[in-house]
């Protein structure tokens, strides 16, 4: 299936800095729960993740992440995931974190 360039400028994927890693033992899947900054005009969003297998809660600090801003919020057990945070599959399914190879400023717009 293919779409409209319109289609693709609906969904506002973001850059933020993760700024606050909590463990998050009630998920059924191995998860954290995080505070990514996206800059003055979102602020600081909530997000979900299932990023356990090559990330720690000291290695997400200060991380860079691309995710979508513009979904409903989710509740997630007893969390209200705000941001769907983007990533590829590994191998064996498990999430590898999507970021820019360089330093941008958070809040900034895929396009």
């Amino acid at each position: 299936m293919t779409i409209s360039y319109d289609d693709f400028t609906r969904v506002d994927i973001r850059v933020g800095t993760i700024v606050d890693v909590l463990p998050y033992p009630e998920a059924r899947k191995p998860a954290y729960k995080l505070a990514v900054d996206f800059g003055p005009e979102l602020g600081v969003k909530r997000s979900s993740a299932q990023v356990t297998v090559y990330y720690t809660p000291e290695t997400l600090l200060g991380r860079q992440v691309a995710a979508v801003v513009n979904f409903p919020p989710k509740q997630i057990g007893k969390f209200m995931s705000e941001v769907l945070v983007l990533g590829f599959p590994g191998p064996a399914g498990e999430v590898v974190l999507i970021q820019p190879s360089q330093q941008v400023p958070n809040g900034g717009r895929l396009f």
